[in-house]
């Protein structure tokens, strides 16, 4: 038999799957077909990477492999059984848990080895084949497949002990707890519903709202920081039983859910006796599986809408694989730019063929691989498709980031931008490989920006350019229109907490923010007070503002929902902002320096010491404030230096001292390497024209999230090109207390119509809920 004389020659190229290496059997490497597909999935004996019937010959052309095992599963449904209990544990595949693990279907899997390229299969098990051939197959069938390495099996909240617990302070003892719930109530506000009692003083105060505003006042943390924070350990009474409660740490350094092995002793001092209590309120972690269960966000899901399903060519979802709302809503809007899809689709096949042999970190390989499937045609075999789980692009995407390859949620601006960078590098090194070589993707969201700095003192003016790929809006509350409503509202709200009125709540009144008041505040003029003028040789008072230098084809706005509160905690705005769906930013257009003005001299002459600058650099600084802050402090010792770094690092500047322009020849070497003229400008200028100090000046930056700055008078860009006019596009929304929990979807326009991306569902979108969104793309319109 012809199959069996190949597989005995061939048979030195079969390898056995060890304990390390990475077996890809649940999807094809370059698409998404599966085992379940018709004609299976196809693993390579040698490599261990998986194709489809569409893409092995693609493989067998790239690595001369002839044997693969050929894998078909079919899904047979299983009986009907019980309903499964409840959850009741913030966690994922342990009892009391949510439950992943029980499928609803058994898998039936026939195997054979593909002898390519004949094409032909051999049904296993078969006693003929080399033993070479035999091991490698019966390895690569036991070894877990790739992505189960990567996924977590099971996940289970943590909860770590207070390190303020064992030498845990209580005063003396003024009051006796009452053991019957029913006689406990806030000691300022009355309130009796999720109460908590400080273990160091007996203070009975209101926990904090939840993400929605129900649920406390927050009586119990301001009792905390009205007794110095001296007292940070609070536990949740209706929680109190036998086993254990909740207990939460108010401390600085821990502020989180936490373990007290003391408690039934700290609860003794106060008459408490563990013994006899039984549970009356929900647990913290019982509240979240609540939310998870039902995710009553509904106004940015349009839960209880009756939405109509969407699938094909634009509208495939995408798979949470564990608290990966915030990547699957990224790549959707990203996607929906159809720039995108022309740089990598058309050419996807010619992107696999040129990729390194390790398809799975091949950047440009998986992130077609997810276009493909998100933004190109449906094939007729996988039709029924309406869902893709791309975590071969997670795991090659998180590789190395201490965040992004865990499965916490994370915030998806910073995800967008870390993606976008990641995306800029991989074109700028293997360009070549596209559809449009010279065109980088990340060109379409690139914009400048130029800050004017003008000395109040000399009235001497500077100019700094820089580009970014996100326009980050602070939300002006002191701009809402409804100021009255809201504190009207909130003063009704304070009297039903203090009566204990038990009439229906209100809808919240959430204060309203114009959009344009963000734009405004964006173009403002800013007061520096401590700006160094290199004209005046010292400091004075400045103004500072920010114009566009060019205008990108796509803009990205971020609102700043999020922040860090003073006690370090993270706090959401709560605050709905009119979305329009066309703005022009004209107003906001750069003219550059004007005839009339001065510019601020360089300060020629004056050189930073290098030992101080490279301390400073040594700390996380950028070369060109380390000089400035040397210069700025006479040159003198780090930590004036350092203070000074801290106090002035996210002002504007002017240029420092400038060296020789750079000559033609360096330049010329540096783009010879890759690197964009204005680029190789501004390493020469920081290096004083050297060019192995630029050449590393430019790698050691290379992977920084931050833009380049490019320091002169000169736009960077001429926005004279394109009007600064925009149409909205899509938007990702986010649901929760803060970026680290809680759930992101995105609503996309397409064909005329708004459509809601959630995960895996995908729908039309009856009411798209602009005015809570997160991150918004407008499309630039001529």
């Amino acid at each position: 038999m012809e199959a069996l004389e190949a597989a005995r020659s061939h048979a030195g190229e079969a390898k056995q799957a060890k304990k390390f290496d990475k077996v890809f059997k649940d999807e094809c490497m370059v698409c998404f077909r599966s085992p379940f597909s018709p004609d299976g999935l196809y693993v390579n004996l040698n490599t261990f990477q998986g194709f489809c019937r569409h893409h092995v010959d693609l493989d067998h052309e790239r690595s001369g492999n002839v044997l693969y095992l050929n894998i078909k599963q079919t899904k047979v449904p299983v009986e009907a059984a019980e309903e499964p209990d409840k959850p009741d544990k913030l966690a994922i595949g342990v009892p009391g848990g949510f439950d992943v693990g029980k499928p609803k279907e058994n898998i039936e899997e026939e195997c054979s080895l593909a002898v390519l390229p004949l094409g032909t299969l051999v049904p296993l098990p078969c006693p003929d084949l080399p033993a070479s051939v035999l091991e490698s197959i019966i390895s690569i069938q036991a070894h877990e497949s790739a992505s189960a390495q990567t996924e977590a099996e099971a996940w289970e909240e943590e909860r770590n002990i207070s390190k303020y617990a064992d030498s845990l302070e209580q005063l003396p003892c003024s009051r006796k707890i009452p053991m019957d719930p029913m006689q406990w109530k806030c000691d300022e506000t009355g309130v009796t519903e999720n109460l908590w009692l400080n273990l160091s003083t007996g203070h009975i105060g209101s926990g904090r709202p939840h993400w929605d505003g129900t649920g406390g006042n927050g009586s119990a943390l301001r009792h905390f920081e009205a007794t110095g924070k001296k007292y940070p350990l609070v536990v949740k009474l209706g929680t109190i039983t036998p086993s254990g409660a909740d207990v939460y740490s108010y401390a600085e350094d821990e502020n989180d859910m936490v373990l007290d092995p003391k408690l039934p002793q700290h609860l003794a001092h106060w008459g408490i006796n563990v013994l006899q209590m039984e549970k009356t309120e929900k647990t913290m972690a019982e509240l979240q599986v609540e939310k998870n269960l039902s995710y009553e966000f509904d106004k940015i899901t349009e839960a209880g809408a009756d939405l109509q399903p969407l699938s094909g060519e634009g509208y495939m979802g995408l798979k949470n694989l564990g608290n990966t709302c915030y990547m699957n809503s990224v790549l959707q809007i990203l996607w929906t730019m159809p720039e995108l899809y022309q740089q990598y689709v058309p050419s996807a096949e010619a992107i696999y063929k040129s990729a390194p042999p390790a398809l799975a970190n091949d950047f440009l390989t998986q992130f077609a691989k997810v276009g493909v499937a998100l933004a190109g045609p449906v094939a007729s075999d996988v039709s029924d498709v309406v869902s893709v789980s791309p975590m071969n692009f997670k795991t090659l995407v998180g590789r190395g980031h201490p965040e992004f390859s865990s499965q916490r949620q994370q915030d998806a601006q910073e995800y967008f931008s870390y993606l976008i960078d990641m995306l800029g590098r991989a074109e700028h090194t293997d360009g070549s490989r596209l559809n449009a070589p010279s065109k980088t993707s990340t060109k379409l969201l690139e914009f400048g920006s130029e800050t004017r700095i003008e000395c109040l003192t000399s009235h001497r003016v500077s100019y700094m350019n820089e580009r970014s790929t996100v326009l980050s809006l602070e939300i002006p509350l002191d701009a809402a229109v409804n100021i009255g409503e809201v504190a009207d509202y909130n003063e009704r709200e304070q009297k039903r907490q203090k009566l204990k009125s038990e009439e229906v709540a209100e809808e919240k009144v959430l204060p309203k923010v114009p959009f344009a008041a963000c734009i405004e505040k964006y173009g403002a003029a800013e007061e520096i007070e401590d700006y160094f003028s290199a004209y005046l040789k010292g400091n004075s008072k400045a103004k500072k503002t920010t114009r566009f230098a060019s205008f990108p084809s796509y803009l990205m706005v971020h609102l700043r929902r999020y922040y860090i509160a003073e006690d370090w905690s993270p706090k959401k705005l709560e605050v709905l902002v009119d979305i329009p769906d066309q703005i022009s930013l004209e107003s906001l257009r750069s003219r550059g320096p004007r005839p009339e003005e001065e510019l601020q001299p360089q300060s020629a002459g004056e050189e930073a010491d290098e030992t101080l600058v490279a301390q400073l650099m040594s700390m996380g600084f950028p070369e060109s404030k380390c000089k400035r802050a040397a210069l700025s402090t006479g040159n003198k010792e780090v930590e004036a230096a350092m203070e000074w770094l801290l106090v002035h690092g996210d002002e504007g500047e002017e240029p420092l001292a400038a060296t020789a322009a750079a000559d033609a020849d360096s330049i010329a070497m540096l783009e010879g390497m890759g690197f964009g003229a204005e680029k190789a400008k501004a390493a020469l200028a920081a290096c004083e024209n050297n060019v192995e100090r630029a050449v590393d000046w430019l790698f050691s930056r290379i992977d920084d999230s931050a833009p380049v700055q490019e320091e002169t008078a000169t736009p960077v860009d001429d926005a004279a090109d394109h009007k600064g006019n925009y149409e909205l596009v899509g938007f990702i929304s986010h649901m929760g207390k803060n970026t680290g929990c809680g759930h992101y979807v995105c609503h996309i326009k397409k064909n005329g119509r708004w459509t809601i991306f959630n995960d895996e569902k995908v729908a039309v979108s009856e009411k798209p809920p602009k005015e809570l969104g997160y991150m918004y793309l407008y499309k630039r319109v001529e």
